[in-house]
């Protein structure tokens, strides 16, 4: 996960976007939306932690010949230290309490809502690092954020079989990305995106391959559902939407991009039922919706939006 510059430059405003960018957010909100019910589906043939050991060594195996043929420079010193460190708290932590808390009953709409609040408290910690003054909006968004996703996991308590631990697990996936978005801010430097991800991901093998020998067997059970969520995961996820998220953000378009991540929890929600028949009552949505409001004032979107014309 290599840091992408804030400051980008702006397409010409004269020259029309190409066709795959004008379709690369909703492509983007697929992709990144259908990781959560596809993971459910995935952990239905084995444990979690084989799971997503197999996922990330699937990544390096596509992600190796790229680093051969490409021959970029490889991270060395603090460099490869931080990437190290990222890929603990976000391919390791983040993923692997994700994991477990859809193997512990959590939906795939409530693990996607829990984790939508990311740029919440990013919003509201980051203060304590800048010094700045936090706004009244964004403690309203907060309360609403907060507010949302209690609406969607009490509504959701009838209908799916989500614990105290499960819901635990979400949150602590939920501090682990937080934690990995503030460790890159501070001390990220700018990578190819090649041997950053060989880093990360492989460092997350590394920590998973005995965990699930040890808890799990390392036991899974062949089959095509499993095999097309990995494919999915590998591919969709970890190669297509990210390097989808780059180049919309590299194209100037940082404030819908960040605007897409809104959607997040209720797509996932709609693919979550598609696919695996997870029952959204009526009041969940409006959680959903209590939700995206309190992110987007906790971060300041809608007013940055309004600005930027849309």
């Amino acid at each position: 996960m290599g840091t992408v510059e804030a400051a980008v430059a702006a397409p010409d405003a004269e020259e029309a976007p190409p066709l795959w960018l004008r379709l690369a957010p909703g492509i983007f909100l697929l992709l990144w939306s259908g990781g959560f019910p596809v993971g459910k589906v995935g952990i239905g043939y084995t444990g979690p932690m084989t799971f997503l050991s197999v996922r990330y060594a699937l990544v390096l195996v596509v992600l190796a010949p790229l680093l051969l043929a490409l021959r970029p420079p490889l991270p060395r010193g603090d460099q490869l230290r931080h990437l190290l460190v990222v890929g603990v708290l976000v391919q390791g932590l983040y993923f692997g309490l994700g994991y477990a808390a859809l193997s512990l009953g959590v939906s795939a709409g409530t693990a996607a809502l829990i984790a939508s609040l990311q740029p919440i408290l990013t919003a509201l910690l980051a203060p304590l690092l800048t010094g700045d003054r936090i706004e009244r909006r964004a403690w309203v968004g907060l309360g609403l954020g907060f507010a949302g996703a209690a609406v969607v996991i009490v509504a959701k308590s009838g209908v799916g079989e989500a614990t105290a631990f499960g819901i635990a697990a979400a949150i602590g996936a939920l501090l682990a990305i937080t934690a990995g978005t503030f460790y890159e801010k501070r001390f990220g430097i700018r990578q190819h995106p090649v041997p950053a991800n060989l880093v990360q991901h492989g460092v997350a093998l590394a920590a998973f391959l005995p965990i699930a020998w040890l808890t799990e067997g390392f036991a899974l059970r062949p089959s095509l559902p499993l095999a097309a969520s990995l494919a999915y995961l590998v591919v969709g996820n970890s190669l297509v939407a990210v390097g989808l998220l780059l180049a919309m953000v590299r194209r100037g378009a940082v404030a819908r991009v960040t605007a897409l991540f809104f959607l997040v929890p209720p797509m996932s929600a709609l693919l979550a039922w598609a696919l695996l028949g997870e029952a959204v009552p009526p009041v969940a949505w409006l959680g959903f919706a209590l939700a995206a409001l309190g992110v987007a004032l906790a971060v300041g979107v809608l007013p940055k939006r309004r600005a930027s014309g849309g």
